[in-house]
């Protein structure tokens, strides 16, 4: 697979807590062998096609693996946000986009097919985008949530999570279903699959984290990347990608 995805850029310390990173990818040439794995970000995608096709694609949450099929596009300038941002900053629920995708307009924040030729003026536009649709108040309640998911890499139990922010379990799995789509039991999984690809990556093939044992920890990394830790541990030909290109609705 033929694919420059660059490092993620960081961002402003003015948009912590609603986005992850920019990110680009180009020189695709995808094959079936390509996986995208859950990460627990929600990706904004600007895309030129090969014909010179400007798209604007909001992804949704992925709870599982996808193959990566062949797409038509030459270049993705990607904002890859955390979940508060969807309330705050998109003001919209992903919930109806699980696992899937939809097209914004093409003129959405005044992007266009310009906009792709250079990568840091791409960031710089879009932070000042975002900047100024930054919320005045917010409930500190949800920021305290994600930061204690964040922290413990989504080791920590929905009756914990609610007596430390104040929040009853029944509202925060609500919250958690009319926004996203998924329960929080299932996004923590997702949080802490993400933080165990780094071991596995350096070849610790055995639970890092709050796993109930070996076979419990295989189960559910074949559930979100569809193989076992050994292999992907392998990662041949870089096959396994932890982004969201799929198919949209």
């Amino acid at each position: 697979m033929n694919t420059d995805l660059q490092h993620p850029k960081a961002v402003h310390k003015s948009l912590a807590g609603f986005v992850d990173s920019f990110w680009v990818l180009q020189n695709q040439s995808a094959t079936d062998e390509g996986v995208i794995v859950p990460n627990g970000k929600i990706d904004l995608f600007f895309s030129k096609t090969p014909g010179n096709e400007f798209r604007v694609t909001l992804m949704g949450l992925e709870t599982k693996p996808k193959p990566l099929a062949n797409q038509d596009v030459s270049i993705v300038f990607a904002v890859s946000f955390n979940p508060l941002a969807m309330e705050y900053i998109l003001q919209r629920s992903v919930a109806d986009i699980l696992d899937s995708g939809m097209r914004l307009p093409n003129n959405f924040w005044n992007f266009n097919i310009d906009d792709l030729n250079d990568f840091d003026t791409f960031c710089k536009k879009a932070t000042q985008q975002i900047q100024s649709v930054l919320p005045k108040e917010i409930d500190n309640r949800k920021v305290k949530l994600f930061e204690l998911l964040f922290a413990t890499d989504g080791e920590i139990s929905v009756k914990e999570l609610s007596e430390k922010i104040f929040w009853s379990s029944r509202q925060i799995n609500r919250y958690f279903n009319e926004q996203f789509g998924v329960s929080l039991k299932t996004y923590c999984k997702i949080i802490r699959f993400r933080a165990s690809l780094q071991h596995i990556k350096e070849g610790k093939l055995f639970p890092q984290h709050n796993f109930t044992d070996q076979s419990h920890f295989i189960k559910d990394i074949k559930k979100l990347s569809g193989v076992s830790p050994k292999e992907l541990h392998k990662n041949k030909n870089d096959r396994f990608l932890q982004f969201s290109l799929s198919a949209t609705k």
